[in-house]
């Protein structure tokens, strides 16, 4: 399931924050309450690469996933090259 990181800011208080959802929907206010804030921007965490050790682990967020991302294990890579051109030439179901 897509997975994203989206930024918001509060048409009423100005105020900023983050929240990590499959979807970029709207979101209220943790500050002032003000209901149906737009993400300003978003980032697709859908797919990562994370160094562990001396290799790079190829995570993706699953079709099964529902409240949080529950990632699985795609591929390891001795260098962070190898795990992006592996993501490159995949495609997610």
């Amino acid at each position: 399931m897509a997975w994203f990181l989206n930024f918001y800011k509060c048409d009423r208080c100005r105020r900023r924050w983050t929240d990590e959802w499959s979807c970029t929907c709207d979101d209220e206010c943790p500050h002032c309450g003000a209901r149906d804030m737009t993400p300003i921007r978003s980032e697709d965490l859908t797919e990562l690469i994370e160094e562990e050790g001396s290799e790079f682990v190829v995570m993706r967020s699953p079709d099964t996933a529902e409240h949080d991302p529950d990632y699985e294990e795609i591929g390891r890579f001795p260098t962070r090259a190898q795990a992006e051109e592996f993501l490159a030439s995949t495609e997610q179901d």
